[in-house]
């Protein structure tokens, strides 16, 4: 039954006034860590506000909003100050307080026109306000255009323009500013802003020897270093460094320890015995929040090899944790409600999940970045990763606008640039942009070459590269940088997404029995994956093996049935670079029976 719309009172008190409204960032979170703890401190800020802070300054709480406040002014210079001051507050509440149990404070304000009653205020600026708020990021204070004109600029306070920014559920974007008290520092200290915890962190306890061996007593945490090493080069995982892990070595009873001195989610730690040449190495991955097992294994190898850019046993360790890791959070991820999930279980979990090819897990991926993205505005990280979720979307056909989507992801590389210009992932994804979506493989590649002068071990920025020369169709360059993002990225489960740029580099340096075997290794991992059963078909039937070929693109039109080599030609973004690579492409295609 539809209820009848009630008509509101013509005569409604109508005001114009400055809102300001602030929240916790992570609030869920902390909550759930230290509820006693979170509840008393906000107790406290809200007692501060209601009898200190706003009678000074002409402000007045209009309501709670639970784990935030709206509050009302009669002038901007009121709000700001006020605003300030709220800060101060809370930084010296924190004084004492572990790091993961602070309270931070967002605001957003903005010159605001809204009806009232005796119940609530109302209208469209009092809801753009909650929005603006979350443009801030931690500490910060985030105003429209409408308040900063109220403000007299190094008088009130110092106003930084963030451009325009779009907000959600808001159809035009809006100009916003960050404001911070007037004076000669600057108005968000640098870092100050990116408090996120995007990086879950582990620590790798040099392993005890059990072995007598002559020369060896130290190769314990000879291992640890190279395990520690190879680990640090990826950047989805934060690595202690030994000298804070040595002093808990031989210490089994230490997670707790070691969980609270350097904040560690993981432990890895082991032992190892050497007799002449051979290592025999077990080691072990401990879940420092529920203390359960979450890897172990046994491994041999050899002495000499250890030291080695590419021994078997370290890259063994390494995408073993890396694997495990990620499970972990994927699994987190799914088991629990998204408000309070870690900041780095929400962009690992999404990572995964958007390189899946389930649509509901690919929408949820956007809903993960989305809320991260809520959480701190001005972290560079989150928008890159949005950017490639855009990418991905049309690039695997789910795009209602392919047009849209390609703009939407430069608006938020854009936004991770401007947070961060040496941010090279996402100078990596804007790179992707061009080339799979403009097709300008030109600024890709100045793009990547960016990326890659900021940071040389960015194995993204290697894996596009690489697909970006396999386009041009110059396979030895595609071939050599495909090879370096592998070495560079153990990280599971997007080992998959690497074997399948890897395969089609191989392909265009003619290596076809070594695309086929990526191909087959990525298939492996995601059944899935359209463009692996696309480079595993053009492989084979390069090849001369057409009728393996055909059963690949037999299984390939199974799950996209309207994929024809018309389709290939248009979507390949090496078809304007270079149109005969892309004919012979296409060629191995047909041959292998895919539609025209």
């Amino acid at each position: 039954m539809r209820l009848p719309l009630i008509e509101l009172p013509a005569n409604l008190p109508r005001s114009t006034k400055v809102l300001l409204v602030m929240d916790v960032v992570e609030s869920v979170r902390i909550m759930e860590q230290d509820q006693d703890g979170f509840v008393q401190r906000w107790q406290q800020l809200v007692e501060e506000a209601e009898h200190k802070v706003l009678p000074q300054h002409g402000g007045r709480i209009v309501k709670s909003l639970g784990d935030g406040l709206m509050l009302e002014f009669a002038s901007a210079q009121g709000c700001v100050k006020a605003a300030f001051a709220l800060h101060s507050f809370t930084r010296q509440a924190n004084r004492g307080v572990r790091p993961e149990h602070q309270m931070h404070l967002r605001m957003g304000g903005h010159l605001a026109s809204f009806v009232t009653d005796q119940h609530d205020i109302y209208g469209t600026d009092v809801n753009l306000t909650s929005r603006v708020s979350t443009l801030a990021g931690p500490g910060e204070i985030v105003v429209t255009a409408d308040m900063r004109d109220q403000l007299a600029p190094l008088l009130d306070a110092d106003v930084e323009d963030l451009g325009e920014c779009h907000l959600k559920h808001v159809k035009e974007p809006i100009r916003a500013y960050r404001v911070g008290p007037p004076g000669d520092a600057p108005i968000v200290p640098p870092g100050h802003a990116v408090e996120l915890n995007l990086r879950p962190t582990i620590a790798v306890i040099p392993f005890a020897m059990r072995s007598n061996e002559p020369g060896h007593e130290l190769l314990g945490e000879a291992l640890a270093d190279e395990v520690i090493a190879a680990l640090s080069r990826t950047s989805e995982l934060h690595v202690i460094s030994r000298l804070s892990t040595t002093v808990f070595r031989d210490r089994r009873e230490a997670i707790q320890d070691i969980k609270t001195h350097l904040g560690a989610t993981y432990i890895l730690s082991g032992t190892c015995r050497s007799a002449g040449t051979q290592l025999a190495l077990f080691v072990e991955l401990i879940d420092t929040k529920t203390g359960h097992i979450l890897w172990a294994d046994s491994l041999k190898g050899e002495v000499h090899g250890l030291f080695a850019a590419d021994d078997e046993l370290i890259a063994r360790v390494v995408a073993a944790v890396s694997s495990s890791v990620m499970s972990q959070q994927l699994q987190r991820a799914h088991s629990q409600a998204i408000p309070n999930l870690e900041g780095y279980t929400l962009l690992l979990g999404a990572i995964a999940l958007m390189h899946r090819t389930s649509p509901a897990e690919f929408e949820r991926s956007h809903l993960m970045l989305e809320h991260l993205i809520e959480r701190g505005r001005r972290h560079p990280i989150p928008h890159a990763w949005l950017a490639k979720w855009y990418v991905m979307r049309a690039s695997q056909g789910w795009s209602s606008s392919p047009d849209k989507d390609a703009q939407l992801a430069l608006d938020a590389t854009h936004r991770a640039l401007d947070a961060d210009p040496n941010c090279a992932l996402a100078l990596t994804i804007e790179g992707m942009v061009q080339s799979n979506l403009l097709k300008n493989l030109d600024k890709a590649q100045d793009q990547h070459r960016s990326a890659l002068e900021k940071n040389p071990n960015e194995s993204l920025a290697w894996l596009f590269t690489s697909i970006m020369h396999a386009y041009k169709n110059e396979g030895e360059e595609a071939f050599v940088a495909a090879e370096k993002a592998l070495r560079l990225s153990p990280l599971d489960p997007l080992r998959y997404y690497y074997d399948s740029l890897a395969a089609a580099a191989a392909i265009a340096a003619k290596k076809y029995p070594i695309a086929s075997e990526y191909a087959k290794r990525s298939l492996q991992a995601n059944r899935m994956h359209l463009s692996s059963y696309r480079s595993l078909a053009i492989s084979q039937s390069l090849h001369g093996d057409v009728q393996q070929a055909r059963l690949t693109v037999q299984k390939l039109l199974t799950i996209d049935p309207t994929f024809t080599v018309r389709e290939f030609v248009v979507r390949h973004p090496g078809s304007r670079s270079s149109p005969e690579f892309t004919a012979l492409l296409a060629g191995a295609l047909q041959a292998a029976g895919l539609p025209d």
